[in-house]
Order: structure tokens, then C-alpha cells, then sequence
């Protein structure tokens, strides 16, 4: 396993401080704002701690505030419904005495069902594809100094892109794009931990098609990007330190928001979750 990995599941493992009631802390890595996706699976981690025998099915968050990496966060879980099939839950992530995120998730006992799925798209299987080390030789001399940061740290999820020249290119294109991503190390047999490391994942590149269309990237100083909100549906038991294909487009972009969607699937071809999300893309006004 990764450092990177480890300590991802360090800051998954939040801290009971009372009924319902958690403290989870961010890595610190020089980071101006709290990564979105980590609040995501720490809130869901904290509802998973409410719920058992059923898996999460879908959530539907609101980044409120940015997060603050200094401070820890505190997550309150409201046992909203526990049904026969069914439970809800609502959770609150606070930090200077103010919501910074809100989250509903709804769990599902197992049950059987009709069946049917949209097909995977054909691509190169990831071994293919260059690693995350050849694609940082090919690039880091390429990329400007932001950039060159974020590339150089070690991160817990691979990430393999199946069309390199979105990297190399300012030119207009088609706002899609393919990668392959895992987690860097084994996670064990726990479907609701493979579950909120996905959910921690989905964020990394998510916004980042709708800005292909604009021939633009995530780190123009120009642009001021922010996640605004994220939702993901789990359709099956899937593991998330095995290769998933993420298959991601942006149907739409105006008023300084843009709309992105994904679909996961395993190396087989099944479709294991789907997400979806509005991000704020604003470009900043010369001074």
C-alpha cells in the first residue's frame, strides 16, 4: 500500500465523538481549501457508521463552504427513516461553527430484480496505457509549475487517462474523456470502505471535462473552479483497488456553471456506479 493510500484510510477512519456525531481531519499538504471528494467519503463513512446490513445506494451533496485543511471537521448523521427496505440518512459536515457541506444518502437492503445496463465503451485495457511514473516523465517538463506540483505528490488513486492529447492540447474538443482509475493498494473485503474510497475518487476529474470543450485546464490561473455539488448512484458490489474505466462527458455549460457526468465499470464490462455534477466555472476578471 501507498503512503498516499494509507493515509487516505487514516482520515476515512473518523473519530466517534458522540451519538451520531464525528471528527474526521484532512491531510496537510499545503492545499488552500479542503478537497472535495474527501468530504464526500468522510460523510459517507459517517453515515455507513449509522446503518447495518444495507449498502449505500446513492447521495446527493451541496458544498456550502470551502473547507478549511487546519481545522478538523465535525459530521453530524440525522437517522432521518430506517424502513424494511430502506434508510436515510442526512449529514451535516461543520467547521467554524457553520455547515460547510450537507449530504443525503439512502441505504438499500439486497435484493434481487429486472437487470439491464448501458455497454462499456471500447477502450485499450489500462496495462496498455502508459503508469502514472511514465506519464509524469513524458509531461512534468511540459506542464506549468501548479501543475508540476500536483503531478509530482504522491496520490492514493492511480489515474490512467486513455487519450493523452487533452494534456498536450489548448485546442477545442468534444468535452469527454475516458481514464482508468484504482486505488493504489488493497482495501480489503468491505464494500461500504471500496464505496466511499469511489466516492473520493469520482471528484478528481469530474469538472475537468466540461473545461475540454473550451480547450481551458483546472489550473488556469484565470479560472475559479469549485465543486457545487455531487451525486452517485452504486448499482453493484464492485472494488475500487481494481481497475475501473471512467467514462465522463459534459452535456452542458453557461451562467459560470458547468454540468459533468460519469459512468464506472469494471474491467468485465459491468456498470457498477454512475455520478454526476454542477461545478462552478468562473473566470476571474483581469485586476
Amino acid at each position: 500500500m501507498s503512503a498516499a493510500l494509507d493515509e487516505l484510510l487514516s482520515i476515512l477512519d473518523l473519530e466517534p465523538l458522540e451519538h451520531n456525531l464525528y471528527r474526521g481531519l484532512s491531510p496537510q499538504v499545503g492545499w488552500q481549501r479542503v478537497f472535495g471528494g474527501q468530504v464526500i467519503g468522510q460523510a459517507l463513512v459517517a453515515a455507513n457508521r449509522t446503518v447495518e446490513g444495507r449498502n449505500a445506494h446513492s447521495l446527493h451533496a451541496y458544498f456550502l463552504r470551502a473547507g478549511d485543511p487546519a481545522v478538523p471537521i465535525i459530521y453530524e448523521v440525522d437517522r432521518i427513516r430506517d424502513g424494511r427496505s430502506f434508510s436515510t440518512r442526512r449529514v451535516v459536515a461543520i467547521q467554524h461553527g457553520h455547515a460547510i457541506f450537507s449530504m443525503a444518502a439512502s441505504f438499500h437492503r439486497e435484493e434481487a430484480g429486472l437487470e439491464h445496463q448501458m455497454a462499456m465503451p471500447d477502450v485499450p485495457p489500462p496495462e496498455d496505457l502508459p503508469s502514472e511514473a511514465e506519464l509524469k516523465a513524458k509531461l512534468i517538463s511540459k506542464v506549468p509549475e501548479p501543475v508540476k506540483a500536483y503531478w509530482q505528490a504522491e496520490r492514493p488513486i492511480e489515474i490512467r487517462p486513455v487519450d493523452l492529447s487533452r494534456y498536450f492540447s489548448r485546442d477545442k474538443q468534444a468535452p469527454s474523456q475516458l481514464v482508468w482509475i484504482k486505488a493504489t493498494g488493497d482495501l480489503g473485503g468491505d464494500l461500504a470502505l471500496h464505496q466511499c474510497v469511489l466516492a473520493y475518487a469520482t471528484d478528481f476529474t469530474l469538472l475537468d471535462t466540461a473545461l475540454i470543450a473550451h480547450g481551458r485546464f483546472v489550473f488556469d490561473p484565470n479560472l475559479m473552479l469549485a465543486s457545487l455539488d455531487h451525486a452517485i448512484w452504486f448499482h453493484e458490489p464492485f472494488r475500487a483497488d481494481e481497475w475501473l474505466l471512467y467514462a465522463q462527458d459534459s452535456p452542458s455549460s453557461s451562467a459560470a456553471r458547468a454540468f459533468c457526468r460519469g459512468t464506472l465499470f469494471t474491467r468485465q464490462g459491468r456498470l457498477v456506479a454512475s455520478t454526476a455534477q454542477e461545478g462552478l466555472v468562473r473566470e476571474r476578471k483581469p485586476k
